[in-house]
């Protein structure tokens, strides 16, 4: 089981990743301009958008130098700018998986793995 640990004057708390991953997530679906979570078939290559319930297989959670590291693997939306897009999911998951875990967030990668038309 991996996950982070931080160590409180009470204590520890241990935050699995999956936990970490599932409202990342959920944070970065809600980010305009984000279709949803991308999951690649290594078997043949295709990506396909992932659905709600399966989020995470989206997403890698690391812990580096008690800093997490997140890699995002994402399709965006048709006509908006990606750069645009990239920087508010970076501003908003940062800002609210920091208050959500208590852990600082060193690095937040982001791999475009499609573009969706959106009706």
């Amino acid at each position: 089981m991996k996950g982070s640990t931080l160590n409180t004057h009470l204590g520890n708390i241990y935050i699995d990743n999956e936990v970490i991953a599932q409202y990342a997530g959920s944070v970065a679906v809600e980010c305009f301009g984000i279709v949803g979570m991308a999951g690649v078939s290594m078997k043949d290559g295709l990506v396909k958008l992932l659905k709600k319930e399966s989020l995470t297989r989206g997403i890698t959670v690391t812990l580096s130098q008690n800093k997490l590291v997140l890699d995002f693997h994402v399709i965006v939306a048709y006509g908006i700018s990606i750069r645009t897009v990239a920087d508010n999911l970076i501003e908003n998951v940062k800002y609210k998986v920091e208050e959500f875990t208590g852990i600082e967030i060193a690095k937040i990668n982001i791999y475009v793995d499609g573009v969706r038309v959106i009706d």
